[in-house]
């Protein structure tokens, strides 16, 4: 039986694992969709296996929008992000006006935003979370930004305010940033204690960290994006002594894939949730569903 990544048996394998947990679905936290011209050049990047990379990473599902959104839809997912993020100022604005119209037009996508530190961040923010924003992207690492910015204090605010998660890519992998790491994020969770992050990537490689993190903060959660699949074990390998912090915190955990930028398949990254080990049905079915359908209201 061939799984090739977005085949039909691929497909039908993703589609049994949620049904026999008694799901609706799953929801994925961690997917990215973006204008052409930006995901050609994130692509054209991976593909040169760049700085932040250092190692060969093939783009399992590299189709176009349409595509990549029924593939989704067919492995039953219910609902995903399409998270954009800028590396520069005067990206953000305009990356969110796209993907709130891309989600106006895929009602299966949340409406999402992102944002920069810099001059009217404040007021587009604004403008996003009006227009119906439901998640935000912040990639510290290729943003290369403090989370602590001046500048980005009106934003956190507002973000706080109306309690709107935000995807962060805070830890150090796969290489260091210059504001990675879990440092920058206890500061800024000291000065904004109700902040709903998700911690991306399970904040590998500060797994422990993150996780005491999580635990101190109530409204900060993780996503398993990337996390303890073979391609991610080889390198950053997720430390078994947490293993029973994992399956404690798992009312925390929400599922993240990082679609379609994944070096193999989706199923692949659902069998590593399955396959960890003291993870039992009632784990799986709130990592791959309900922990989100309870954040976002989606029940």
């Amino acid at each position: 039986m061939s799984q090739q990544p977005g085949s039909a048996d691929e497909i039908a394998a993703v589609r049994a694992i949620w049904s026999q947990l008694g799901l609706p679905g799953m929801i994925d936290v961690h997917t990215h969709f973006m204008p052409k011209r930006v995901m050609d050049k994130v692509w054209d990047y991976f593909d040169s296996a760049g700085p932040l990379l250092g190692r060969y990473w093939p783009i399992s599902y590299r189709t176009d929008e349409q595509e990549r959104v029924r593939t989704l839809q067919q492995f039953g997912v219910r609902a995903f992000t399409s998270l954009v993020y800028p590396h520069k100022p005067d990206m953000a604005a305009w990356l969110n006006q796209w993907s709130i119209q891309f989600a106006g037009d895929t009602p299966s996508c949340l409406p999402t935003a992102t944002f920069y530190p810099e001059p009217g961040a404040a007021e587009y923010v604004g403008d996003a979370v009006d227009a119906g924003a439901r998640v935000f992207k912040a990639h510290l690492q290729v943003g290369r930004y403090h989370p602590n910015d001046p500048l980005l204090q009106p934003v956190w605010e507002r973000i706080e305010r109306d309690r709107i998660p935000v995807v962060i890519h805070c830890g150090s992998g796969p290489v260091p940033g210059e504001h990675t790491g879990p440092a920058p994020v206890r500061r800024l969770l000291d000065r904004y204690p109700r902040l709903p992050l998700i911690i991306a990537h399970m904040g590998m490689p500060e797994y422990g960290e993150f996780f005491d993190i999580c635990a101190e903060f109530p409204e900060v959660r993780l996503d398993t994006t990337m996390a303890f699949t073979p391609f991610t074990e080889e390198i950053m390998p997720f430390p078994p002594a947490l293993g029973p912090r994992l399956i404690e915190m798992g009312e925390r955990i929400l599922f993240g894939s990082d679609f379609p930028n994944i070096p193999y398949g989706y199923l692949a990254a659902i069998r590593a949730l399955t396959d960890l080990p003291g993870v039992d049905d009632a784990w799986l079915r709130a990592v791959l569903h309900t922990n989100a359908a309870q954040l976002f209201s989606l029940e």
